[in-house]
């Protein structure tokens, strides 16, 4: 079938029709979809644009989903996969077996990754990875005789997935507690609380955090903290300064393993191939995906602190623990041409010009705007709130869905970015588009948020 036929408005229904029927989508409402349909159909992207089947095209203001961090429609990337899909499009990694671009890759990450983060193990993706990260943090400790190190503690506003493990360390209420299902022996500490995680127990937030929690249940029962260097789904929120090294020195005091889940703030989204080298900690175990393929293959990984992989590969029996496509040739081999393009590119030191273009964006938007507040980014992961009074600290009535009203706005004027709630902060808009974008398109972003939340304060103001 022929683009050209395929963006017929009979074939366009039809294939809404179908979608309905037999595709059930993720992190969606069914009922509603079911009613309507899909809301978007993409058919082509071209860097940070997408194009639907009926011709229009969207500015993808969050990467899709903060991972096409390359932009899209990259031919590079796309001539990568075909030439190693003709020459070896899979091979399993079990029992030993092996493939040139997973060891490539693997080498390639271990000269990047901060410290001694001198081993992977490959997933498919995110979810994966915090999941295996956590079994192996747990059969570390019970290699080295310390079997009950068994819980995991995992923050507030945290998002590390949707599988059983990770779902549970996710603390997003709706994903949390989706199915009845969980993994147990996971906590979720206060956020962000630096004074607390260096021992302060005069602070009034000590009770719930850290190291509150280690206290309680014992440091000989906790296997390993796991946090997002930035939170991103859960309302991109920063952390404090010296508040990752809090952590680290904690996981240190303890003999706690510290879990980096660098899923979205890895290769390149905050201004630093990692997350964590804005702060210099250097976490035991370190998961990644989106990024390292730009979305343009399924993959994702651990990387292991030399202590754990020296420790694991003295075990005499079988890993117990594996995915069908861990280490997938393509995959990898896309990820090695990925990296490539962003360290030749230059695209990181881009990342950083476009952060301060963003910065600029937001000032004016506040004062032009007196709904507009608590704005941050960090490289291209950013954010800004929505109030009733910003003065005053009073956010809109929770029956006033003002991010997500300003967001379908942007939409109506071709502009795809996220709203996003949580409990430290309501009504997000969340911007996280391609590293790739330039100035003219970053201030085209604003213009878009400046009509859109007109609109929307003309309503309520």
């Amino acid at each position: 079938m022929t683009y050209q036929h395929s963006i017929r408005k009979p074939y366009i229904s039809e294939l809404a029709e179908l979608d309905k029927k037999h595709y059930l989508h993720p992190t969606t409402v069914p009922k509603l979809h079911v009613e309507n349909g899909p809301k978007l159909t993409f058919s082509e992207g071209e860097g940070i644009y997408v194009k639907c089947l009926n011709g229009e095209s969207y500015i993808d203001g969050l990467s899709m989903l903060w991972n096409v961090n390359i932009g899209h429609g990259n031919k590079e990337l796309a001539e990568t996969a075909k030439a190693q899909m003709s020459k070896l499009a899979f091979s399993s990694s079990f029992a030993g077996f092996s493939n040139e671009p997973a060891v490539h890759l693997a080498e390639k990450l271990s000269t990047m990754a901060p410290g001694d983060l001198n081993s992977v193990f490959f997933t498919s993706g995110g979810s994966e990875s915090n999941d295996t990260a956590f079994k192996l943090a747990r059969f570390y400790w019970k290699l080295q005789g310390l079997p009950d190190k068994r819980k995991i503690i995992a923050l507030k506003q945290s998002y590390h997935g949707v599988t059983i493990g990770a779902q549970t360390a996710t603390a997003i209420p709706a994903f949390h507690l989706f199915s009845g299902s969980g993994m147990t022996e996971v906590f979720h500490a206060t956020a962000h609380v630096t004074n607390c995680e260096l021992g302060d127990k005069s602070d009034p937030n000590y009770k719930g955090c850290i190291r509150d929690i280690v206290e309680r249940e014992g440091a000989d029962t906790i296997a390993a903290i796991i946090m997002e260097p930035v939170q991103g789904s859960g309302g991109v929120h920063m952390p404090p300064d010296g508040y990752l090294q809090a952590v680290r020195k904690l996981c240190d005091e303890f003999n706690i393993l510290f879990i980096a889940d660098e899923v979205i703030c890895g290769f390149g989204r905050t201004g630093e191939m990692f997350g964590v080298d804005n702060w210099g900690v250097v976490p035991d175990l370190m998961c990644v995906a989106k990024g390292i393929s730009s979305g343009y293959s399924q993959l994702g990984g651990v990387l292991l602190k030399e202590k754990i992989h020296d420790t694991i590969v003295q075990y005499d029996e079988v890993l117990a623990h594996g995915f069908t496509y861990s280490g997938h040739p393509t995959a990898c081999a896309v990820a090695l041409k990925n990296i490539e393009i962003l360290e030749r590119n230059q695209v990181v030191e881009n990342v950083k010009d476009m952060e301060i273009v963003l910065e600029d964006g937001f000032n004016y938007l506040k004062e032009k705007h007196p709904t507009v507040t608590k704005s941050r980014a960090l490289g291209l992961l950013s954010a800004f709130e929505l109030y009733a009074d910003r003065e005053e600290g009073i956010p809109f009535d929770q029956s006033i869905l003002s991010a997500t009203e300003v967001v379908e706005e942007c939409f109506k004027r071709k502009l795809i970015l996220r709203p996003l709630v949580s409990n430290v902060g309501r009504n997000i808009v969340a911007i996280a588009p391609p590293l790739i974008i330039n100035k003219q398109q970053v201030e085209e972003i604003i213009s878009i948020l400046d009509d859109a939340i007109s609109v929307f304060e003309k309503k309520y103001l």
